[in-house]
């Protein structure tokens, strides 16, 4: 799977996470599939609470104001546009998934309640010229984690 994140979306997340400094943030993904294991983040939320130095919760009811939004704003069309996982943030360590977040996506993928066919997660942070780095990998109901691919899309000119 490759994500997409446009330079609007760029720009958000190295704005929050400077704003957030050696705190861990987070929040959902919503997109749009654009193409064959293709997604582009069309927009995300962003939660500063709930992080501290090596952590970060979510909080489930600050999630469903803003995809009730999306899904209004793309006309409930799910099958072009829908949420596409987690992501947060990893300031002081590499953005690779810990074991604690294997384990929280992995329960998100198996929840029947979810109904999701896959779920991404997304761990970003700044490096020491306060560019963005970061890892998605892409979570399914009975098979492994893989590795995706994370492209910064650059601004049209």
């Amino acid at each position: 799977m490759q994500l997409l994140l446009p330079p609007e979306v760029v720009e958000k997340l190295v704005s929050a996470l400077t704003r957030a400094g050696e705190r861990e943030i987070g929040g959902i993904l919503m997109g749009e599939h654009v193409g064959e294991n293709l997604f582009r983040v069309k927009d995300l939320t962003i939660q500063y609470h709930g992080g501290g130095l090596a952590a970060f919760w979510r909080a489930v009811q600050n999630i469903i104001m803003p995809l009730r939004n999306f899904f209004r704003a793309t006309g409930h069309n799910f099958t072009r546009f829908n949420y596409l996982g987690e992501w947060h943030s990893h300031p002081l360590f590499m953005p690779e998934p810990s074991l604690t977040d294997h384990r929280t996506m992995r329960g998100m993928v198996e929840d029947p309640e979810l109904g999701a066919h896959f779920v991404a997660l997304m761990v970003v942070k700044l490096d020491g010229s306060g560019q963005l780095q970061g890892s998605v990998t892409v979570y399914q109901a009975g098979h492994q984690a893989c590795r995706g691919e994370l492209i910064q899309e650059e601004a049209e000119r």
